[in-house]
């Protein structure tokens, strides 16, 4: 025993002096070269400006939002925003991908700093492991400002950063806006890429987004400021060198995405898309509601946030002053002792509570499911509707192999919260304890039954047709039931390889990074 003992300090010491080594010897470099920058105010001199400046007068304090529910309309949107931009971009992103749609929009970046608008891109580094070249381009423009969100010290492999900086590396930045003229401004739970913007032939993410202007926009402009001006937020090229031919990556890369065969069935959808047009001309109908902004400080990107200031304190209050129901939409849902106690306690005050998340067979993070299962009879034990999204495994009909209709393949990715069918939060924020503890997050509360009406709507067809609810059966064993009334006494899309994974990650203490 002693031995052991002596054998776990020596290796306690070597540690401990390798990490203190790996960091001195490969350092994240000094932010004293780098410059603040604000966002740009509205001016009357542009289109958007001029023509929602009028909406907005007649709605003082207010907002107005239109839900992009469909995932070609939430890349048209952003792409024509890029497009009709005259001033100024800013945009912040988890995850931007090189794909068919992540390098469309990185052009259109592009093409509107070469015009002459500020464009600012504020990137999480976890979320862009292929894109180092372009971006470094991109931000070599005049126009152009690329910074990373807590970079790895390691360019190549960057994995080998979390041998000795896992804590801070642990701490992403979840966030995602797009904001144009500081005028409009688009916030929810897409990332940037094919599978969030029904461009994947394989797999589809059923998500939202909002589309705002008015009064909350000054609010994302300001957040946007302090994570682009925050100690974790690093200037590109202090990171990566320009690549010596300039946008010839990019160009490649966006050479192959026209040439892909269904670019031209994508790009008819994104035509048929009329909400820009309507926006820049004026005529865009917009729910009009108060709406305020609930985020993450972004010094939760180092781990310097008491607990009671994390959003996880404000999304409980809200959803506490709940009086007669909470519909709880979330990918990734591991709701902890703690979230279970706010859901009993709704209940036991004659709240209605329904729970919709992924299923086994629908979701693409295994360890999560694993944790969530832990909690799913504490939920029924409550009285809590338990709910859980179906996989849509139905064969591609062929004018539809662009997965436009999420036939071949579906997961949920959305984080909603629908309170008492008037007010409804939108974001990033998943309900588990990744969201919660580690990674910054953000969102929108809008006070609108109309609005609230709509996203339900929506859902109401997951907790019918596609989704399982889960309850207890005979024998006070979990059974899985189907819109129509079909029951299966198996967990749908288990199997005893996955059953045995499942059970092994859910002895491993891993919950608090799920």
């Amino acid at each position: 025993m002693l031995v052991l003992f002596r054998v776990a300090a020596v290796l306690s010491v070597a540690l401990i002096l390798f990490v203190v080594a790996m960091r001195l010897i490969f350092p994240l470099p000094s932010l004293e070269v780098r410059q603040e920058s604000f966002a740009l105010p509205p001016s009357d001199s542009q289109m958007m400006s001029r023509n929602t400046a009028p909406l907005a007068a007649a709605h003082p304090g207010q907002s107005g939002v239109v839900p992009l529910s469909d995932g070609a309309d939430a890349f048209s949107t952003r792409m024509l925003l890029a497009r009709a931009a005259e001033r100024s971009i800013d945009a912040q992103y988890y995850i931007w991908q090189n794909d068919l749609t992540g390098i469309p929009l990185l052009a259109e970046l592009r093409a509107a700093a070469e015009r002459g608008v500020r464009v600012r891109l504020l990137v999480d580094d976890n979320g862009t492991p292929d894109l180092d070249a372009e971006l470094a381009a991109l931000n070599a423009l005049p126009n152009a400002e690329v910074r990373v969100f807590n970079p790895f010290n390691f360019r190549s492999p960057r994995l080998l950063s979390y041998t000795f900086d896992f804590f801070r590396l642990n701490r992403r930045m979840h966030n995602k806006s797009f904001t144009v003229d500081g005028t409009a401004t688009i916030i929810g739970g897409r990332n940037v890429g094919d599978i969030y913007f029904a461009r994947d032939a394989e797999t589809q993410y059923s998500d939202l987004d909002l589309l705002a202007v008015g009064q909350v926009v000054t609010e994302v402009s300001s957040e946007f400021d302090r994570y682009w001006n925050s100690q974790s937020a690093y200037p590109h090229e202090l990171l990566v060198t320009p690549p010596a031919d300039g946008f010839a990556g990019l160009d490649a890369r966006l050479t192959e995405v026209l040439a892909d065969p269904g670019t031209a069935e994508y790009g008819e959808a994104l035509r048929d898309t009329a909400l820009v047009h309507d926006l820049t001309n004026g005529v865009a109908r917009f729910l009009w509601a108060d709406t305020q902004l609930v985020s993450d400080d972004p010094a939760k990107g180092l781990g310097d946030v008491p607990k009671e200031q994390l959003m996880i304190v404000q999304l409980a209050e809200i959803a506490g002053a709940a009086e007669k129901s909470i519909d709880l939409i979330s990918a990734y849902f591991v709701p902890g002792n703690r979230g279970v106690e706010v859901l009993a306690n709704a209940v036991a005050a004659g709240v209605k509570v329904r729970t919709l998340t992924n299923s086994l067979e629908a979701t693409d993070v295994l360890p999560v499911h694993a944790s969530y299962t832990k909690y799913r009879k504490k939920l029924l034990d409550v009285g809590v509707e338990v709910y859980e999204l179906k996989a849509n495994r139905a064969e591609v009909e062929p004018e539809s192999d662009l997965g436009l209709l999420g036939s071949s393949g579906s997961s949920l990715h959305a984080k909603t919260l629908i309170l008492d069918g008037d007010r409804i939060f939108v974001g990033s924020f998943n309900f588990d304890p990744r969201s919660a503890l580690l990674n910054c997050e953000m969102g929108f509360l809008v006070h609108s039954p109309e609005l609230a009406a709509m996203v339900t709507g929506r859902f109401e067809s997951m907790f019918g047709e596609n989704a399982w609810r889960v309850r207890y059966g005979e024998g006070n064993q979990l059974e899985w039931q189907d819109g129509t009334g079909s029951i299966d006494l198996n967990e749908p899309g288990s199997s005893t390889m996955n059953a045995l994974v499942l059970t092994v990650l859910g002895w491993l203490p891993i919950e608090w990074m799920m």
